[in-house]
């Protein structure tokens, strides 16, 4: 059964002053009078008396100690009620609260199935944030992102006039926070706030109310089928701008959208100088702390992210636009060096080339927001010591070798000579090298074995034709081989998260149950992600043992994690002062546990990638929890059906065999309590003779009942005695004679056996029904009792009947709980209990039982094996004894 979740309804302002808080007093005033259970949860007065009024006659939640302005999210949790106050959505907690901004708070009311009524201005909106700071110069820090909106149940918009705005923060009657007032005054500028009001009347109607709302998302889930906007960004300073210009994009028209950006192998691979190379790594950094922080505002703002890999980006975004059905790309203005735009096609001539059937927006920063990019240190030379080794040593090589078969190879041999240089070389560096590499062996081929030789003049058309094409080869395949290495670096760094799912996808398929599962994932997780690791799912934990090396904070965020389904701790706004990271681990909708992953203090923020890569593994973790899940569940479906079938049959077997007996003493009873009187001697001794059989009869079957029972029971102890084998097998046919008295025995034996160590009365109890068996189904016949030792010094006792014999097809059934042959020599009702408890205990003494077919292949024979216990010095007395 679904929760029903909180409906949200939003008072907007184009600023601060127009008025919200005192709208939603107002509105609480109102739904007090239809009796509605209202409550203020957080409110700010500024000192107002006419808020503080209207503030009065409302109930309001406190708490001793608590300040009013603050959110007591556990206790308003607690109270539970239907509509909860709570002012300035955008606010943001105290330190070492649960949640580090107000939004959030209001989230999880939401989700507990509370109504919030709350308030913002419309600047702190995060898709607007950059247009805000277009118009009025003031970048907001505290933001809401968009993604809440699309839970709206209501929006209102609170408007005051531009003027009359202004004349009550003249009058000191708009309350300005104290840190920000000089900059929040810059608002309130008529031109501004007739901006901000336009800002804030388009996002009303945007949101004109939930049915609205309903049919959109209706239009853009129909929609999503043929358009998406893709958004390019590279982490060059502009990537926050692109993720709002479309997320705006897609907000009007309805439609999902991606941010991506592209990840090639040319930056990860450069040498230089030790200067130059730190300041690259810097920039390398920068930009990806960039894109990562794109990435999170994207995903705040309803999107989705993407890491592309490849060494073309047209081509890459080209691909990605076809695989999501993006009709429209959004990339920023591209800046390059003057050199580099007379030599070569920009991003966005590029896509303008190959992607004629693309909408490209072109988004620039405003002027003045842009931020000068810093140029490496010019600091010559740019070679490391390991490129002038591999350009000196392969062009040596390649000079020895043509000298070396200068009168074996003609001059296209060892032109392939400097070629093959050229490529080895060009495998293991960069472009610049490769490139310089190709001159250089041109050089030499041209000085070597052009003529004429040793001088670098060419004499002949011919060889001027010679060397150019060795140029052109030579620079050709430098250059390929060069990028081919560009692009092994880079399909190697993005298979090395395909590696990692794989490694883990295989010791996951490998896991028989949940505690394997949690095992190898800890293993796996650990190696790979570098981080300690706790896990709890169903009633498993990792580590396991009585230590819990969570902190206090570390257990809240676990616990907050697993009633939320939502990630918590470290990297998140929510109880971020912890040092573990909590992440659900959720199937279908249900949280199945919790993983906490502690990385190292000095690790301060995640990548894309290293995010992705935790989230994925977690994923993969909660879908062998609910394999294995899956598993037990069926396990004990199919033990409640075959409990469900031993019920069936034992009532039926059981039914008729204690009827039986039953009914036979009933009848005989009867018979002598009415027809006594006048019967003889005999008859009286006859009928009690049967209700005495019956009676022990009955008993058996009973006693079968009970030791199936204690054989079923787990931790079963025997107690060990040592007996002659001719004494168990004895004391078995005594028993056999008294409730069968026509049985007849034949019993072989060597004279010279040693003592066994059995438990008496359990392996007396088995021969006895093996015994018993035969002599029910073959009445008019001896049973034949062989005991032997075999070769592997077992005791080894076989009974025979000599009835018409069990069907092969059936003989590894016939000891199997209740089950009865309908044919042939067991066509004799039984409850099927005999052999099946026969079975259990020759396991119990560790060995083993089988039906064969009788001697001469007449009848049955029940085999059983035994282990010998007796002792070396027990056999020798034993021996000595008999001798």
């Amino acid at each position: 059964m679904s929760v029903r979740t909180g409906r949200l309804t939003v008072l907007l302002g184009a600023a601060p002053g127009v008025g919200k808080t005192h709208a939603m007093l107002t509105r609480a005033h109102e739904l007090l009078h239809r009796n509605a259970d209202v409550v203020v949860a957080a409110v700010n007065t500024h000192g107002s008396k006419a808020l503080e009024e209207l503030l009065a006659a409302l109930p309001h939640h406190e708490r001793e100690g608590w300040d009013t302005t603050e959110l007591d999210l556990d206790g308003i949790l607690a109270r539970r009620p239907e509509i909860a106050l709570v002012d300035d959505l955008a606010h943001r907690n105290p330190i070492g609260s649960r949640h580090e901004h107000r939004w959030q708070d209001i989230e999880e009311l939401l989700d507990a199935g509370i109504d919030v009524l709350t308030t913002v201005n419309v600047h702190h909106l995060e898709s607007l944030n950059d247009v805000v700071e277009q118009i009025t110069g003031i970048r907001i820090s505290d933001t809401v992102p968009d993604a809440l909106f699309d839970r709206l149940h209501d929006i209102r918009l609170v408007d005051l006039p531009a003027r009359e705005l202004i004349e009550r923060l003249s009058q000191g009657k708009v309350s300005l926070p104290e840190p920000n007032a000089s900059q929040v005054r810059a608002f309130f500028k008529p031109s501004h706030l007739m901006a901000l009001r336009e800002l804030a009347m388009q996002t009303v109607a945007e949101h004109v109310d939930a049915d609205l709302r309903e049919r959109r998302s209706e239009a853009k889930a129909s929609s999503a089928i043929q358009r998406h906007v893709m958004v390019a960004i590279d982490g060059r300073g502009q990537s926050d701008y692109l993720v709002r210009a479309g997320c705006r994009i897609a907000e009007r028209r309805g439609v999902p959208w991606s941010v991506v950006t592209v990840k090639s192998a040319a930056e990860s691979t450069y040498k230089g100088t030790r200067r130059r190379f730190q300041w690259h790594r810097r920039a390398r950094q920068a930009r990806q702390l960039e894109i990562d922080r794109a990435f999170a505002l994207a995903r705040s703002l309803g999107g989705s992210t993407t890491v592309l890999h490849g060494a073309d980006i047209a081509a890459t975004l080209l691909n990605a636009a076809d695989a999501r059905n993006a009709r429209t790309i959004v990339i920023g203005r591209t800046r390059r060096r003057p050199l580099a735009k007379l030599l070569t096609r920009s991003l966005t001539q590029q896509l303008l080339l190959h992607g004629a059937r693309y909408e490209l927006t072109i988004a620039s920063l405003p002027r003045g927001r842009e931020e000068p990019r810093p140029l490496p240190p010019s600091m010559p030379p740019r070679w490391t010591l390991r490129e002038p080794a591999l350009l000196i040593g392969g062009t040596l090589a390649a000079v020895v070798a043509a000298l070396a078969g200068e009168h074996l190879l003609n001059l296209a041999d060892i032109s392939m000579v400097f070629i093959l240089a050229v490529l080895l070389v060009a495998s293991r560096t960069r472009m610049a090298v490769a490139l310089m590499m190709a001159l250089v062996c041109f050089l030499a081929y041209n000085f070597l074995s052009i003529e004429p030789r040793a001088t670098f003049y060419i004499g002949s058309p011919r060889g001027i034709t010679t060397v150019a094409m060795f140029l052109a080869t030579a620079l050709i395949a430098g250059r390929l081989a060069s990028r081919l290495r560009s692009q092994v670096v880079a399909l190697h760094a993005a298979n090395a998260h395909a590696v990692a799912m794989q490694l883990l996808g295989r010791q996951l398929a490998q896991a028989a149950d949940l505690g394997q599962v949690i095992s190898a994932s800890a293993q796996v997780l650990q190696g790979t992600l570098k981080v300690e690791v706790w896990m709890s799912i169903g009633e498993e934990r990792y580590p396991p043992g009585p230590d819990d090396p969570l902190s206090a904070r570390g257990r809240e965020a676990a616990e907050w994690t697993r009633q939320h389904g939502q990630p918590s701790g470290r990297f998140t706004d929510t109880l971020a002062q912890s040092r573990w990271w909590c992440l659900p681990v959720a199937s279908d909708r249900t949280v199945l546990g919790v993983i906490a992953l502690k990385f190292p203090d000095k690790v301060r923020s995640l990548t894309f990638e290293q995010r992705r890569l935790a989230e994925g593994m977690v994923m993969d973790i909660g879908q062998a929890a609910l394999r294995t899940r899956l598993v037990e569940d069926l396990e004990a479906a199919r033990v409640s059906s075959e409990t469900e079938r031993l019920r069936a049959a034992l009532l039926s077997s059981v039914s008729h065999d204690l009827r039986s007996p039953l009914s036979s003493m009933i009848g005989a009873s009867d018979s002598l309590l009415h027809y006594g009187y006048a019967m003889n001697d005999d008859d009286r001794t006859s009928l009690l003779e049967t209700i005495k059989i019956e009676g022990e009869r009955l008993d058996r079957y009973i006693q079968n009942l009970l030791d199936m029972t204690r054989l079923g029971q787990p931790g079963l102890t025997l107690t060990w005695d040592w007996i002659g084998i001719d004494e168990l097998i004895g004391s078995a046919v005594r028993r056999l004679n008294r409730y069968v008295p026509h049985a007849r025995v034949a019993i072989q034996m060597p004279e010279r056996l040693p003592p066994v160590q059995v438990h008496l009365a359990l392996l007396e109890q088995a021969i006895f029904n093996v015994m018993e068996n035969a002599a029910k189904f073959s009445p008019n016949a001896p049973i034949d009792v062989q005991v032997s030792r075999t070769e592997q010094d077992w005791l080894r006792i076989d009974v025979s009947d000599a009835g018409p014999g069990i069907p092969a097809h059936e003989r590894h059934r016939v000891f199997d709980m209740f089950y009865s042959v309908e044919r042939g020599d067991r066509g004799h009702h039984g409850t099927g209990l005999g052999l099946t408890i026969v079975q259990g205990i020759i396991k119990a003494h560790d060995g083993q039982v089988e039906a064969l077919p009788g001697p001469q292949g007449t009848g049955t024979t029940i085999r059983v094996e035994l282990p010998w216990r007796a002792s070396t010095r027990q056999e020798e007395a034993h021996v000595e004894e008999h001798s």
